[in-house]
């Protein structure tokens, strides 16, 4: 792992209280597709932020010319540091890093996110779309709302772009959105993944989100009878 010093070029709002922070691409910077790198706060005009480090998935491909994270905005003064960060700021990174990374990419992927989970698989799908990669990728997708899903739109182009791709995208409270939803709706239960698995010839599977969703999608894996060595998370980076 090494050490970058760059400057923020991008802040967007991709989602109901979800921002992305683009920096330039140092040179030397590699990584693979679904890792994650330390962002420290070198200058910040709140104090107790100054210095901080905070661990975030990349979101861009390998292919791309930039460095971007996504996370959900927060009270915390690191949260509020790196929003108020002008552009042009200088920003320390430390990376890459993390084994959230294709393991076998002859072999299909079934991937599940919840929320500011996408991070690490947007990145994984921005790269097979740019390498027009073979391989079958799924992605099962929960959030509460449309108005609060990440990337949602882009993932929705990728999939009519890329006839390799399906997106399974599910929400667990369509009623509270001003968006109309007319896809799935409910949490990342036994009878979906029973019903994307039916499409797909012995996948890998790969999670990230909040700790208990990542569990409980575990814990139904295994139960259905998929074998604890084609499973793959690790804690998500970018809350």
């Amino acid at each position: 792992m090494s050490t970058y010093d760059t400057t923020l070029k991008v802040r967007d709002i991709v989602a109901m209280d979800t921002m992305l922070f683009g920096f330039e691409r140092p040179d030397g910077f590699q990584f693979k597709a679904g890792q994650a790198m330390d962002l420290v706060l070198v200058e910040s005009e709140i104090e107790a932020a100054r210095g901080a480090r905070h661990t975030f998935s990349i979101v861009t491909a390998p292919s791309e010319d930039g460095l971007a994270i996504a996370t959900r905005m927060r009270d915390s003064p690191f949260k509020q540091a790196l929003k108020r960060l002008p552009l042009g700021a200088k920003v320390r990174l430390d990376g890459p890093f993390g084994s959230l990374v294709q393991k076998d990419a002859k072999r299909s992927a079934i991937l599940i996110a919840g929320g500011i989970g996408i991070t690490p698989f947007m990145s994984m799908l921005r790269q097979a779309a740019h390498d027009q990669s073979p391989q079958f990728l799924m992605l099962v997708y929960c959030n509460r709302r449309p108005e609060d899903a990440p990337f949602i739109s882009e993932l929705t182009q990728l999939e009519r772009a890329n006839s390799n791709f399906r997106l399974v995208a599910t929400m667990t409270q369509p009623g509270k959105s001003n968006i109309h939803w007319n896809g799935h709706i409910g949490r990342i239960d036994e009878a979906l993944l029973r019903q994307v698995m039916g499409h797909v010839n012995e996948p890998l599977y790969y999670l990230a989100g909040p700790p208990a969703m990542v569990s409980d999608v575990y814990q139904t894996l295994s139960d259905i009878g998929i074998a604890d060595d084609a499973i793959h998370s690790e804690e998500f980076y970018g809350y």
